[in-house]
């Protein structure tokens, strides 16, 4: 219990940020596959810590609230009636700008960002932030079964994506 609260003492709000900004970042881009609806949600999970300091038991339970908010933020906005009614930027014409971050011509990542959200958060989860299915599915509420699932489908479809572009050697 102390210990509990000497971590909550420590921890600065602006440090927190810092520390897991690229992570939620990269949870709600996985997500939504656009950059601005990324901000917008990772700026969400902020305000939304911002307006409760949380106290946290360990380092880990700081990693898992703010990926697990961040995935609640990002299946909150593709729900929400705001997003049903806008026209995405993209069918503006010029005013499309690059929406991907520097080196996304890959082939690697163009694959995976055409998987269905459900996939990509899977594949980013348990390949970029090295969680354990377990933990994919107490971060993102799905059983156990279906994450394995979602990383078996991925895999296949990036298989097929990729078939041409990699040779085995």
């Amino acid at each position: 219990m102390n210990e509990e609260i000497k971590l909550a003492e420590s921890a600065d709000p602006g440090t927190l940020i810092q520390k897991y900004s690229s992570a939620v970042y990269r949870v709600a881009y996985s997500y939504t596959g656009n950059r601005h609806d990324a901000e917008d949600i990772m700026q969400e999970v902020f305000l939304r810590y911002l307006k409760k300091l949380r106290s946290f038991s360990s380092p880990e339970h700081e990693k898992a609230w703010f990926l697990r908010v961040a995935v609640n933020c990002s299946k909150s906005f593709h729900s929400s009636a705001w997003r049903r009614k806008i026209i995405p930027i993209e069918d503006c014409g010029d005013l499309a700008g690059d929406d991907e971050p520097n080196g996304s011509q890959l082939p690697v990542f163009e694959a995976v960002m055409s998987l269905p959200p459900k996939q990509r958060l899977c594949v980013h989860l348990y390949y970029y932030e090295d969680l354990s299915i377990k933990e994919i599915s107490e971060t993102s509420g799905m059983p156990e079964s279906t994450v394995k699932s979602h990383l078996f489908r991925a895999r296949a479809a990036l298989e097929q994506k990729l078939k041409g572009d990699y040779h085995v050697k």
